[in-house]
């Protein structure tokens, strides 16, 4: 039994203590920037500070440019 008890307890800490930390670094709402979608025109927010020189796209367009 004790050798089942290690074996759990050692996956559990593995799979919680991988992730844990990454995502409990959240400590509020995003920054939104305000943006216009390079497709359509319309304006948007994006929870990034958009790069100069690179598209930005609402979420109707987005799609569209998303690679597989």
């Amino acid at each position: 039994m004790g050798f089942n008890d290690r074996g759990n307890s050692y996956r559990g800490g593995n799979r919680n203590g991988g992730r844990g930390g990454f995502r409990g670094g959240n400590s509020g709402p995003r920054e939104m920037h305000k943006v216009v979608c390079s497709d359509c025109g319309v304006e948007t927010e994006v929870p990034f500070k958009p790069t100069e020189g690179r598209p930005v796209y609402c979420r109707d367009c987005l799609p569209n440019h998303r690679k597989f």
